[in-house]
């Protein structure tokens, strides 16, 4: 299966799933316990409709939005996500460099493999660092300072993850950061033995942001030890205000899902919030984020950015998201799997993909620009 012969989401996770271990495939692909949120992240755009508008007269389309301050070319942007290095040699540098092409936003994570610091060479466009509450106060706020020196414009705090979800996949598999896989993982690689060339071809896994506080050559600590023994779990809202006061600009919190929580977000000075469930990998059987929008954007659309990421797979869902008031629409397995099968060519062939649905759904909804879509465009069944 050749890259040009892609064409949607379902294409890019077929060609990963031909080319990589199981181990590293359901990896991305997995979520926790049943992985019923997983499936109605995707399953809630298709009990909405899109109502269009003809003879408008749209020639050009302007799909432009700002959102926390950041001019974005398209309405969608690559949301940052840990272990990239793990699906392709090239990882972060890829999602940088077609992000930087396509002029919109994506973000490094706490759990990244390449620096903040490189990343903001190869991309000097918006860019958010996605980052994890600590114990370790002072992690914390070293962490903020070295994204503000390389020049990071949107910080952006996780805080769905005070523990890691149910992942049953990788324990089939074995999979964990060190490796310690089972025969059926060791198994797996062994029958896709170009994933194995291509990783020990090139430089060895590192993680940047935490290699001075985490161990990982050594093995002396593993991703799930980190999440259960250096994050803190009784991180509360008078933290998070107290690091959105130290930052002093754009502030985000992705993972929120409830209106009060919203409402909170507001009350401390964040920005900007993301409407997630994490892809459906933490609390399986919670709320989508799509099914969630609309009663946040009435409660707090006017006051704060809102954001939405899960189970988006095409322009249409986009189209629907913007309609009910958001501001612009994370992506992630939907780059993932390309970047896996292709590296940045594959990132730049699904980002394209992306802008042309976009701009066609726009125009045969009869709208120029983004804020032309209103929830008047859609019927829920």
């Amino acid at each position: 299966m050749r890259l040009k012969d892609c064409y949607n989401f379902h294409d890019f996770r077929l060609m990963a799933k031909r080319r990589l271990p199981s181990p590293i495939f359901n990896y991305i692909d997995g979520a926790a316990d049943d992985e019923v949120t997983y499936r109605r992240n995707t399953a809630a755009f298709e009990g909405c409709d899109l109502v269009p508008n003809v003879l408008r007269g749209v020639g050009d389309v302007d799909m432009s939005v700002t959102v926390m301050g950041q001019r974005l070319a398209m309405p969608v942007y690559c949301s940052p996500t840990a272990l990239q290095r793990l699906f392709h040699h090239q990882g972060e540098r890829a999602v940088a460099a077609a992000a930087a092409k396509f002029g919109t936003m994506f973000g490094v994570s706490s759990l990244g493999t390449v620096s903040l610091e490189e990343a903001r060479r190869i991309c000097d466009g918006p860019q958010v660092y996605q980052f994890y509450f600590h114990k370790d106060r002072g992690l914390n706020r070293e962490m903020m300072a070295r994204a503000k020196q390389a020049g990071i414009e949107v910080m952006m705090l996780t805080v769905d993850s005070i523990t890691g979800g149910n992942r049953e996949r990788d324990k089939r598999t074995g999979f964990a950061i060190p490796f310690k896989l089972n025969l059926a993982g060791i198994t797996q690689f062994a029958i896709k033995p170009s994933w194995a060339v291509n990783y020990v071809r090139h430089e060895p896994f590192r993680l940047p942001q935490l290699e001075n506080h985490v161990d990982m050559g050594r093995g002396a600590m593993s991703i799930s030890r980190y999440f259960t023994e250096m994050l803190d779990p009784s991180m509360s809202w008078d933290d998070v205000a107290e690091m959105v006061q130290h930052w002093g600009g754009q502030f985000c919190l992705k993972g929120v899902i409830s209106v009060e929580d919203a409402k909170r977000a507001v009350e401390i000075g964040c920005t900007g919030i993301v409407l997630s469930n994490h892809g459906g990998r933490q609390l399986d059987g919670s709320r989508t984020a799509f099914d969630q929008l609309d009663e946040i954007v009435q409660a707090v659309g006017d006051r704060i950015d809102v954001m939405m990421d899960g189970g988006v797979q095409r322009g249409t869902h986009v189209l629907k998201a913007l309609s009910l008031g958001a501001k612009a629409v994370g992506l992630g397995r939907y780059y993932l799997f390309p970047l896996a099968s292709a590296g940045q060519a594959g990132v730049e062939r699904a980002l394209e993909l992306m802008r042309v649905e976009i701009e066609r759904g726009m125009k045969l909804m009869g709208c120029s620009s983004v804020d032309e879509l209103t929830k008047e465009n859609l019927r829920f069944r």
